[in-house]
């Protein structure tokens, strides 16, 4: 009876673990071209969740697919294509910017395939898209959360530089028009530059003639440094403020001295963990890397990971990708490594912002701004 008993034992286990699975999740990250640093540290955080929770709970395996699409929006489209055609992926996180997420967005929608963007802001990206979601804030919040901020500074006037070849520049600086106009405050000139511009003299000596009392740049890294630089050799001395599109140590690099006192938002600061959670990813980043602080981007590739493990773990069939994306618009306070995110039937998240200053070449933590 007893080794009836255990044949039959070893038989359960033996299909057990013949049942389990690998699934495949995929990741479009701009791993080389002008926005590698992006791309890089945001692909950390999907590789260190996928280190603490590399399973689900019925056993399965998950792997991840990562594609480099270069920052490229042409290559973004081959990349979302090939995985979902090719590697059979359920879901794909990404992809960073909101101009290329956009094109994954729109090519995963038709197939039916969730996408979980880290941080993509722009408030359209979800609009009219069944399977768009992020874990981040959009625009129009990060927006307010800057006017708010001049307000309470006192700023009456600004001088808004947008990148023009940029939905995320665009986007923002549309968001952040409109509350600082609702709070009293007077917008002199928007003026339009051109990723990939390196001679921002004529716009700095522009804005020194109109002298605002700051500027809001809703740029990326290299375009704000450069304006930074510049600002500083031709004598503009005015507080600057921009999105999360700097939140970044090569923005810092780049700018050395001239971003001292220089002001953004972001999603995350890894020195003020918001839960226990959160300071026991911070600690495990540590450990892998040697690094005691984490890019808040790494937060969020971890969030986007981990919310999507916690909807697959919530689907009879975790490879069903209808299901997945149902549950991923039902995630509700999850403790996320930055912060507790929610997920309406659009996709998008409600969670909080943080304002930095950057003090001696470092970030510096100044505010959290809950919605």
């Amino acid at each position: 009876m007893k080794k009836v008993m255990s044949l039959a034992l070893a038989s359960a286990l033996t299909c057990g673990i013949a049942m389990a699975k690998e699934i495949k999740i995929g990741a479009v990250m701009p791993m080389s071209g002008p926005l590698a640093a992006y791309g890089q540290v945001t692909n950390l955080g999907v590789e260190l969740a996928q280190k603490l929770q590399p399973t689900l709970k019925n056993g399965d395996t998950i792997k991840i697919v990562l594609v480099d699409n270069k920052g490229d929006k042409v290559e973004t489209a081959t990349a979302t294509t090939r995985l979902i055609s090719s590697d059979k992926v359920v879901a794909i996180l990404g992809a960073l910017t909101s101009t290329n997420t956009a094109q994954t967005i729109a090519i995963a929608d038709k197939k039916k395939i969730p996408v979980i963007a880290s941080v993509a802001t722009n408030d359209k990206l979800t609009a009219r898209r069944t399977y768009a979601n992020r874990v981040c804030f959009t625009d129009s919040f990060q927006g307010e959360v800057v006017a708010n901020y001049a307000k309470g500074q006192g700023y009456k006037t600004a001088v808004v530089v947008v990148d023009q070849a940029q939905v995320y520049s665009l986007g923002l600086s549309k968001a952040f028009q409109n509350a600082f106009k609702a709070n009293g405050g007077k917008i002199i000139k928007k003026i339009k530059v051109t990723s990939g511009d390196k001679d921002f003299k004529a716009v700095v000596s522009q804005i020194k003639k109109m002298n605002p009392d700051f500027l809001f740049l809703p740029l990326y890294h290299p375009e704000a440094s450069m304006i930074a630089r510049q600002s500083k050799q031709l004598g503009l001395i005015k507080p600057m403020f921009s999105g999360d599109g700097v939140a970044n140590q090569t923005f810092i690099d780049l700018g050395g001295e001239s971003v001292e006192g220089y002001m953004f938002t972001d999603f995350f600061d890894s020195l003020n963990p918001p839960s226990k959670k959160s300071a026991e990813f911070v600690a495990f980043h540590e450990k892998e890397t040697g690094n005691k602080e984490m890019n808040s981007f790494t937060a969020l590739g971890a969030d986007t990971y981990n919310v999507l493990i916690n909807a697959m773990n919530n689907c009879e069939d975790p490879t069903n990708s209808i299901c997945i994306n149902e549950q991923i618009k039902k995630t509700t306070n999850f403790d996320g490594v930055s912060g507790a995110i929610t997920i309406d039937k659009d996709g998008n998240a409600t969670r909080s912002a943080v304002i930095k200053e950057i003090r001696n070449g470092k970030p510096g933590f100044k505010a959290t701004v809950n919605p």
